[in-house]
C-alpha cells in the first residue's frame, strides 16, 4: 500500500501522485460523474466503501495537477482506469510495475488501456488475451420491443438450477472455468450474493435456465449489465431481443435509469440484439486479461 500523503495545495507541486483517502471522496465523485456509464463499477465499490481498500477490494490511486484530482486508478480484482491523462498513466504504470500484478484484468477506455498496457507489458506481460475493441453501449429509455414472458428476478431458491448456466457463461466469456482449481465454493458464494442482492434475472423452463443476465454494478445513476447468456440450443431463435427487453425494463425500474454494457466487437449477433433493444454506442473499451 502506498503512503497516504497530504493533498497538494494550489501553491504546492504542479503534479503529484498518492493513494486516495476518505478526504478525497468528493473530488473522486466529481471525477466519476464525468462519465457515469463508464465508471459505475468504481462508483459502487469505492464510494460505498468510503475509499477504504478493505471494503472496496483494493486501493485507489490519484493523480493531481495544480492541486486538483485529475485522474484515478482503482486496483482491485480488476485495474480500472478513471479519466487518466497521459502524464498520469506514466506514473501509474511506474507504480504498478513496482508493486506487481495482483489483478486479473485491466479495464477502461481503449486509448487509456492500450497506453497503460504498452508501458506495463515488459514487467506484467505476457497477457492471456487482449480485447481491444469492445463497444461501450447505453440504454436510457424503456425498450419498445416486446418483452419475453417468464423473465424474472431470480431468488436464492433458484441457485442450484442457475449455477450450470452461470458457469457456462463465465467459461465462454472469460476462457477459463470459474470453478477450476478448487474455486467452486467461492464462486458459488459470489453468485448467491448477487442473487440475494436482487441483481440476477432469467427465465427457467422445466428446470433449465434458458436465459440469464445480471446487474454487475450500480453507481451514480447508472447500472452495468453483464453475464448475458442464452442456452446454445436457442441461439439464433430471436429470443435474445425479447429477453433483453424484459431485463432492461425491470433494471431501469429497480436499479438505475441508465443501463450500460460493453461487449466484444466480433459478437455481431449480440450487438444487433442490443441495438434492437435501444442500446447505442458511446465509446470503446479494451480489456487486458491475465
Amino acid at each position: 500500500m502506498l503512503p497516504d500523503q497530504p493533498s497538494p495545495s494550489a501553491d504546492g507541486p504542479a503534479e503529484s501522485f498518492r493513494e486516495l483517502g476518505v478526504g478525497d471522496l468528493p473530488a473522486l465523485i466529481e471525477l466519476l460523474d464525468r462519465d457515469r456509464d463508464a465508471h459505475c463499477v468504481v462508483a459502487e465499490r469505492v464510494v460505498a466503501a468510503q475509499l477504504d481498500p478493505l471494503g472496496s477490494g483494493g486501493p485507489t490511486w490519484g493523480w493531481f495537477s495544480a492541486g486538483a484530482l485529475r485522474s484515478a486508478l482503482f486496483i482491485g480484482p480488476n485495474v480500472i482506469l478513471i479519466e487518466t491523462t497521459p502524464a498520469a498513466r506514466v506514473e501509474f504504470a511506474s507504480k504498478l510495475a513496482q508493486v506487481g500484478r495482483r489483478s486479473s484484468a485491466i479495464v477502461g477506455y481503449r486509448e487509456e488501456v492500450l497506453d497503460l498496457w504498452q508501458r506495463l507489458a515488459p514487467t506484467w506481460g505476457p497477457c492471456r488475451e487482449l480485447r481491444d475493441d469492445q463497444p461501450l453501449m447505453v440504454c436510457i429509455q424503456d425498450p419498445e420491443a416486446e418483452s419475453l414472458e417468464g423473465v424474472r428476478r431470480l431468488g436464492i431458491e433458484d441457485l442450484d438450477v442457475f449455477m450450470p448456466a452461470a458457469i457456462d457463461m463465465f467459461t465462454e466469456e472469460v476462457g477459463v472455468s470459474p470453478v477450476a482449481g478448487g474455486r467452486g465454493p467461492g464462486y458459488r458464494a459470489r453468485v448467491a450474493q448477487s442473487i440475494s442482492q436482487g441483481r440476477v434475472y432469467g427465465r427457467i423452463d422445466r428446470g433449465e435456465v434458458i436465459f440469464k443476465a445480471e446487474i454487475g454494478a450500480v453507481g451514480r445513476g447508472s447500472a452495468q449489465l453483464q453475464g448475458v447468456w442464452i442456452t446454445p440450443r436457442l441461439r439464433g431463435s430471436g429470443l435474445s431481443t425479447s429477453a433483453l427487453s424484459a431485463v432492461v425494463k425491470v433494471a431501469r425500474a429497480e436499479h438505475a435509469p441508465r443501463i450500460s454494457l460493453y461487449a466484444n466487437h466480433h459478437n455481431e449477433p449480440a450487438l444487433r440484439a442490443y441495438e434492437r433493444v435501444g442500446f447505442r454506442q458511446i465509446g470503446t473499451f479494451a480489456t487486458v486479461l491475465f
